[in-house]
């Protein structure tokens, strides 16, 4: 508890040297966007919708660096956001990466949400797939994690991001409630925002990257089929003993601000925000001979829908028409046998999944 106050101190009520830029970028990583074969997973590890993108969230610095925090006080709140909710793992996951390589071969648990300060999974760094090694990678034992989705780059089949190593543990300071949201549970009370003014994750000792010429620390893992979002707010030691703090609005002082603190980029994702407010509704459910699916408060040009039986097959696929407000359309279901089935509407790639019973 000693270390904990002392930390605080040094963090909030500091002294900050004249910066020298040490921080570079924030670096995101799609690390994995899930199909309709990683949506059949067991549903006591929790429901992962069909489309999902799983980020990584890199602190790139200048070799000597640590990362120390990410924080949040009265004048700069912290937040990670989505437009619908977090995917936690309910088998193995934790609010941090407290599972093994060897419990990562089982279910969905590599595409659990979690803050960190360098690991990806007990006694292994995460980094970029780009800067990986190719040795000893997981290969999934419920033949998940198979989609080869090039947005989200190296498959993991080929590269999991994985580096053997021994990490630093992260220390949490004032967000035990807010950092529950993370923890082993989908039922509405994991997202849609994550927000801190008083509190951060951070490493006591500081954390530097797996290479440390790269020097880039994982702080942070996020899976959702929402919308993406962050304002971070990062704290890093320099090689001589002094800190820089940066932040994502209104520096003051000694503090620093770089666009990359912010996520996404308003001048280049203006559209996929403008999607989060759009309502898909698909109707009814259990369902028999008809399927609704309406759009609302929706402009987008590239839209289409999909639906895909349990095993991930894709039964029924349409590409729509520009749309400028609402539409509405009904698929003829008679002729599907009963069971679970997946709908997927993609309204200028930004994608609703949702499941539903034929009866």
């Amino acid at each position: 508890m000693k270390k904990i106050t002392l930390f605080l101190g040094f963090l909030f009520v500091s002294t900050v040297i004249q910066a020298q830029n040490g921080l570079e970028d924030i670096i995101v990583e799609k690390y994995y966007i899930t199909d309709a074969n990683d949506a059949t997973a067991d549903l006591t590890d929790g429901v992962l919708p069909v489309g999902s993108t799983t980020y990584r969230i890199y602190v790139d610095m200048l070799p000597g660096y640590k990362f120390q925090a990410a924080f949040g006080v009265p004048t700069h709140e912290l937040k990670i956001a989505t437009t619908t909710l977090f995917f936690n793992n309910e088998d193995r996951g934790a609010t941090t990466p407290t599972y093994t390589k060897t419990h990562a071969k089982g279910n969905t648990v590599m595409l659990d949400s979690w803050l960190s300060v360098g690991a990806a999974c007990v006694g292994n760094f995460g980094v970029l797939k780009t800067e990986d090694d190719g040795v000893l990678t997981v290969v999934n034992n419920d033949g998940l994690l198979q989609n080869t989705n090039p947005l989200a780059g190296i498959p993991l089949t080929t590269e999991d991001g994985l580096m053997l190593g021994s990490p630093q543990a992260v220390t949490t300071v004032g967000i035990t409630t807010e950092i529950a949201m993370f923890d082993n549970q989908n039922d509405g009370t994991n997202g849609p925002v994550f927000s801190t003014f008083n509190g951060s994750w951070a490493s006591l000792i500081g954390s530097t990257g797996f290479d440390p010429v790269l020097n880039q620390v994982l702080i942070a893992q996020i899976t959702t089929n929402g919308v993406f979002s962050f304002e971070l707010n990062i704290q890093i030691g320099t090689p001589t003993g002094g800190v820089e703090q940066y932040v994502a609005l209104s520096p003051t002082g000694a503090e620093i601000q770089i666009p990359s603190l912010i996520y996404p980029d308003l001048t280049t994702s203006v559209n996929d925000l403008a999607q989060a407010n759009a309502f898909v509704n698909i109707y009814p459910n259990p369902a028999k001979d008809l399927l609704w699916i309406d759009i609302s408060n929706s402009k987008s040009t590239n839209n289409n829908y999909s639906i895909y039986d349990a095993k991930g097959s894709l039964l029924a696929q349409k590409k729509l028409e520009e749309i400028s407000h609402k539409f509405n359309d009904s698929v003829d279901i008679s002729s599907f046998p009963q069971g679970l089935y997946f709908v997927v509407v993609s309204l200028d790639g930004v994608v609703t999944s949702k499941k539903i019973v034929i009866n």
